[in-house]
């Protein structure tokens, strides 16, 4: 009996992120630059006081800009800088991470929003362009999401956002010295137009009143 295959694939390797600033209708993301953002970025996310934007993160809270500063340079992780156009400041971050180019495979992550970007259109938008560039312009097969097992803000963020659930990696890592299980969520190439179609719906201005609260919440599984 002849075993079963994957298809045959010519698959180019995919780029690495670079320069390019990502532009929404509401939002945009920019690559870090330490001097420009660092500092904005610092003062916005140092308004948790509760500091909960960081319980699930390897890192932080940050006391120090200078320690802030040298997180935002941490080897093969590609920052940007969140932009709000309503709120006119960079208030939040996020990453690409765990790149995979040969075989077309890139990950999410280092998400941080300050509490006023939360719950709002600027973020969602955010999270939107990151996959639109990662499918549309750099050419990846599979876009990833993973979180603690135990952040279920995380994990419904991921659900909500598109990302189909995959598994449960236990005893995964050990972070701020404890075990950390860690949820395992994907998009891959083939489920990203009908995807694309949900997002240009529910980010549509007529979706939005003039306070640019939703109308309607965004749907996508």
């Amino acid at each position: 009996m002849k075993s079963r295959v994957g298809k045959s694939l010519n698959f180019k390797k995919a780029k690495l992120p670079g320069k390019k600033k990502l532009i929404g209708k509401y939002s945009f993301l920019e690559p870090i630059n330490i001097q420009k953002h660092a500092e904005e970025l610092f003062q916005n996310l140092s308004k948790d006081s509760s500091n909960h934007i960081w319980t699930y993160m390897s890192d932080g809270p940050f006391k120090k800009l200078s320690d802030f500063k040298k997180y935002l340079q941490k080897k093969d992780i590609f920052f940007y800088a969140i932009y709000s156009k309503k709120l006119c400041t960079f208030c939040g971050i996020t990453s690409y991470l765990r790149i995979k180019r040969d075989v077309g495979v890139i990950e999410v992550g280092y998400i941080i929003y300050a509490p006023h970007l939360q719950q709002t259109v600027a973020a969602t938008e955010s999270m939107f362009l990151m996959m639109q560039n990662v499918f549309e312009n750099l050419g990846y097969r599979r876009y990833e999401w993973k979180c603690d097992n135990l952040n279920l803000k995380s994990k419904r963020s991921a659900v909500r956002l598109g990302f189909t659930f995959e598994g449960v990696f236990r005893q995964a890592n050990i972070y701020k010295k404890r075990n950390r299980d860690t949820a395992w969520f994907s998009i891959i190439d083939l489920d990203w137009k009908n995807i694309k179609k949900k997002y240009q719906n529910y980010l549509n201005a007529s979706n939005f009143d003039k306070n640019l609260k939703q109308r309607n919440k965004l749907q996508i599984l």
